[in-house]
């Protein structure tokens, strides 16, 4: 998952709205979203690679979602950890978020760079093995891309402004997928500087990527709202074209 904007009781009627992009490379496999066989309350897509995922909720509203890092001295690094395993082992748990963050700092050079939200429903928390801070999250809206929270790159401040503007006139399902749907690289002279050539660097700039090899997967937007109803919507790219998968339940009891 490469990009994420979240508002956490922010809207009157929701309790989280989660509106994100999952970019990869092409050939790497994968599932779309399912509840899965081995662990039938997780709903989520799969990496059929390492079997982890970038994103995903339980049945009882834990809730996780993973960005790299963008390093590019790790690219080519294979004697790391899979970071969607953490997704993975948060979801599958019935830890707290902040002890389950607790022991992943203590094992955070065992990952590639990962900036990592947890929920269980009753908060919401924020780790970067980078920053190595675990941090509370308050109500507000939040934007996540390849660097730590919040860091204003472009295409983090565009999608934060427009999720604000679109929460002002109610929530819209489909205005959230146009918000990712943008593939507005930034100005040259906005764009950040992360040690990839330039030309890299303007490609990976919009919300929605699109390369030779390398690009958005998959959008997804998540809402809980305040009946403890679950809506989770998937649309995944790919060279067969776009499919969409839509879920709705109602969380149960832990």
């Amino acid at each position: 998952m490469c990009i994420i904007f979240i508002a956490y009781r922010y809207h009157p009627n929701y309790n989280l709205i989660t509106a994100a992009n999952r970019d990869e490379f092409y050939k790497r496999p994968a599932e779309p979203a399912h509840f899965w066989d081995d662990h039938p309350s997780i709903l989520a897509g799969r990496d059929l690679e390492q079997m982890g995922t970038w994103m995903g909720v339980t049945r009882t509203g834990r809730f996780a979602a993973l960005t790299n890092y963008r390093n590019p001295s790790e690219f080519e690094k294979t004697d790391k950890k899979s970071r969607g395993h953490i997704v993975r082992d948060f979801l599958a748990g019935d830890e707290t978020p902040f002890n389950f963050l607790k022991k992943l700092q203590q094992e955070r050079l065992h990952y590639k760079g990962f900036n990592l939200f947890v929920s269980d429903g009753d908060s919401l928390m924020y780790y970067s093995n980078i920053g190595n801070e675990i941090k509370h999250l308050e109500p507000g809206i939040y934007g996540l891309s390849n660097d730590q929270l919040d860091t204003p790159w472009p295409k983090v401040e565009k999608g934060r402004q427009q999720l604000k503007q679109l929460l002002k006139s109610g929530l819209n399902h489909e205005r959230l997928f146009a918000i990712l749907a943008d593939q507005e690289p930034a100005p040259e002279k906005e764009l950040p500087q992360t040690g990839i050539p330039l030309e890299l660097e303007k490609t990976l700039s919009s919300i929605f990527i699109k390369s030779p090899d390398y690009g958005t997967r998959c959008s997804t937007v998540l809402t809980i709202d305040q009946d403890q109803y679950v809506r989770f919507i998937e649309k995944t790219f790919g060279p067969n074209g776009k499919h969409e998968k839509d879920f709705t339940f109602k969380l149960e009891k832990s």
